[in-house]
């Protein structure tokens, strides 16, 4: 499903962040609709119905700033890569010394805010519209999904204990979105949102091919199972994850390099993955291709992997191969076959490169690419949930309920060609999250934040292929650097409505 430049034209493809004082602009302030068509002619039809439903996905899938590169500068927070360019805010981000003005960090702040009022109003005005039930609930249930998973996503970056992050009013859209008291409030509210969906939507192999890449039910069982286990409510999270599992829709493919090929962008093995295409969708396997694409084409060298990572690996884990990029490596690159680096020189920092998105870029002609280079998005979907992911989940919960979680554990260490563990512990299961889920939109830093293994692991220098440090160790302070800062612009519009997360 494309969806590039289908909702430019609705109600909701337009949106004024009004201040409160002055002429200033905010992302979370109060978010008025303009232009034509207007809320007098709008929201009457199944057509109106379906062209919001599309726009739940523009941004998703057509801003670098979302699920392009955008959003994974808090990913590379993490000790599994660095900034491969010189860039003095993303390195802050890197450093934990960022102020939330950044770009990098306000874009995806607001976009999420975006998004979720095109959910809003889906689930406000869809329900009075006169057409097929079936469609509408298929509508209402996408929204519900969308809006807790950029719910979810923003929780776990901005919301503590002692604060939740922003929420919009569902009953009064345009009303400033407020805290709740805890993060847990969050959770329980994204709880809700998914549990909706998943009563409304359709499983994946009832769609047509045409809506492949919309929100279907074992997806928003998946995200149950993962915003229970961010809530720590661990019972939920493997019963929502058995959810998935024992659907039958769902199995790890035999390969797991298949899992990265254009061919299997909606496997057995699909959740939930950003829809791409060559002209115009996620550009993050463009942002980690070697930087100039060695003269072939415009990557833009981002997100290097470090060598700790390729270190975690296991000598016989099947998985390093499809992972990494290490010096001495074959691989096809525009139909011929090179050695890594090409020529013998790389400009990465580290030495290494993530080979997981490589697959586009290996066809003759590139076929599969974007002809910009500028903007270097390609065919292949890149997941932002999977399979295996949830196996892993039910793990996680199964051990932190004294269980055992050997049978999910050594599912994922079969197809990695690995030996069975028995009386698998946390320290196991964080070891495969690592290598099963290396590079992708897991997030490894909020992985070491809810474990609490944050602060000790970032005060360790971060290391290249030869051995020589390429990122100092980091001064990671739990109390405030657990999550990230409000944008203190929108902090000023809300005139004291929206808090500073402590320590920031």
């Amino acid at each position: 499903m494309k969806f590039k430049n289908i909702y430019t034209c609705t109600i909701l493809s337009i949106i004024i962040l009004i201040a409160v004082q002055g002429c200033k602009k905010g992302t979370l302030d109060n978010i008025k609709p303009t232009g034509t068509p207007t809320t007098a002619n709008f929201w009457k039809t199944a057509d109106d119905a379906q062209q919001a439903a599309n726009g739940l996905y523009e941004l998703q899938s057509n801003s670098e700033d979302m699920y392009g590169r955008g959003f994974f500068w808090f990913i590379n927070a993490s000790d599994d890569m660095v900034v491969g360019r010189t860039s003095s805010d993303r390195e802050n981000i890197k450093n934990f010394v960022c102020t939330g003005n950044e770009g990098s960090t306000y874009a995806p702040w607001s976009l999420h805010f975006v998004v979720m009022k095109r959910a809003n109003d889906i689930i406000n005005n869809v329900p009075a519209i006169n057409m097929d039930q079936a469609t509408k609930n298929f509508i209402l249930g996408q929204a519900y999904f969308i809006h807790a998973t950029m719910h979810l996503e923003i929780a776990d970056l901005y919301g503590t204990n002692a604060q939740g992050a922003p929420l919009q009013n569902r009953a009064n859209p345009i009303a400033f979105p407020a805290q709740p008291a805890s993060v847990k409030d969050n959770y329980a509210y994204i709880v809700s949102d998914l549990k909706k969906a998943a009563s409304l939507l359709p499983y994946f192999d009832k769609l047509a091919p045409a809506d492949y890449g919309r929100a279907h039910k074992t997806a928003a069982w998946a995200y149950l199972a993962k915003a229970y286990l961010h809530a720590k409510d661990y019972a939920n999270a493997e019963k929502y994850a058995d959810s998935v599992i024992l659907s039958g829709k769902h199995q790890l493919l035999a390969n797991y390099a298949d899992v990265f090929k254009i061919a299997n962008n909606y496997s057995t093995e699909y959740i939930w993955s950003v829809a791409s295409s060559s002209n115009g969708q996620s550009i993050l396997p463009g942002a980690m291709l070697e930087n100039k694409g060695w003269g072939l084409y415009n990557g833009f060298g981002y997100f290097q992997p470090t060598k700790e990572l390729v270190d975690e690996f296991e000598a016989s884990d099947k998985r390093l191969q499809t992972t990494i990029l290490k010096q001495g490596d074959t691989f096809q690159y525009f139909g011929q076959t090179y050695t890594y680096p090409i020529g013998g020189k790389s400009n990465s920092l580290t030495g290494y490169q993530f080979n997981k998105y490589m697959e586009p870029f290996s066809y003759a002609g590139g076929i599969h690419v974007s002809p910009n280079g500028d903007e270097p998005s390609t065919d292949l979907n890149v997941p932002l949930l999977r399979y295996a992911e949830v196996i892993l989940f039910k793990a996680e919960a199964e051990i932190m309920q004294g269980k055992s979680g050997d049978a999910e554990i050594n599912l994922i260490r079969q197809r990695a060609g690995l030996a069975p563990k028995s009386g698998a512990n946390m320290a196991d299961l964080k070891h495969e999250r690592r290598c099963e889920l290396a590079g992708e939109w897991s997030d490894r830093n909020f992985d070491l934040v809810r474990w609490g293994d944050a602060q000790t692991i970032y005060a360790k220098p971060l290391h290249g292929a030869n051995g020589s440090v390429v990122w100092p160790a980091r001064n990671f302070v739990p109390a405030r650097d657990n999550v990230w800062p409000i944008p203190p612009k929108d902090i000023q519009i809300s005139q004291g409505q929206l808090k500073q997360n402590a320590g920031w």
